[in-house]
């Protein structure tokens, strides 16, 4: 059971992504809810720290993300993190739109999700690399190959979602991991390719 706290973050994020984070007044974010202005403002005094809670909890939600890399070393591994990575940017869209803004509170969470942004690229050019020492990758043939692979990828990963709302296309797990694995899929060898079909059956396209 959510304590009356917890409820109203969950009822922001979903007013937030509805109507923008601008849009929404404390009276709609209290009604979602199902409780008084009074209440509301006896656990958030004003919107700005509805906000930073928000924000807190969106930031605590993909470093639980980044702290599942190479849980198991495999590509299924991978596979598994993209979904979360898919559900989080499906689950908060609101959020990657705020950081265009220029805001007292947008700035203040900033720097903590560039670090988040930067140790997501990082782990993804580690896998990268681990995919080559395991043979599901073929050994760079350009200086710098897999470090560029590995920016496509973060991008695909975190501007999939928005990219959909943007153009009203359909966003779908299935597409989204097609997207990403389509980044990677000119650069398995024979061996990767079978192992990527032996862990994901469903990609048949690969």
């Amino acid at each position: 059971m959510y304590s009356t706290k917890q409820r109203i973050i969950e009822a922001s994020v979903r007013l937030f992504n509805e109507n923008g984070m601008d849009s929404v007044r404390l009276q709609q974010i209290a009604e979602e809810v199902g409780i008084s202005i009074g209440n509301l403002a006896y656990h958030y005094k004003n919107k700005e720290m509805i906000v930073a809670s928000v924000y807190e909890q969106v930031i605590e939600e993909f470093n639980e993300i980044l702290r599942q890399y190479l849980a198991n070393p495999t590509l299924a591994d991978f596979d598994s993190q993209i979904s979360q990575y898919y559900h989080f940017f499906l689950r908060n869209h609101f959020f990657l739109p705020e950081f265009f803004k220029n805001n007292r509170t947008q700035l203040q969470h900033q720097a903590e999700w560039q670090a988040c942004i930067r140790k997501m690229n990082i782990q993804i050019r580690s896998r990268l690399g681990f995919m080559v020492v395991q043979g599901y990758l073929s050994p760079e043939t350009s200086d710098e190959l897999y470090d560029v692979l590995s920016e496509q990828i973060w991008m695909s990963i975190a501007f999939f979602v928005p990219k959909c709302n943007l153009t009203g296309q359909p966003s779908d797990e299935g597409a989204y991991k097609k997207c990403v694995w389509g980044l990677i899929k000119p650069h398995f060898t024979a061996h990767g390719k079978q192992e990527f079909y032996n862990l994901i059956q469903s990609y048949w396209w690969i």
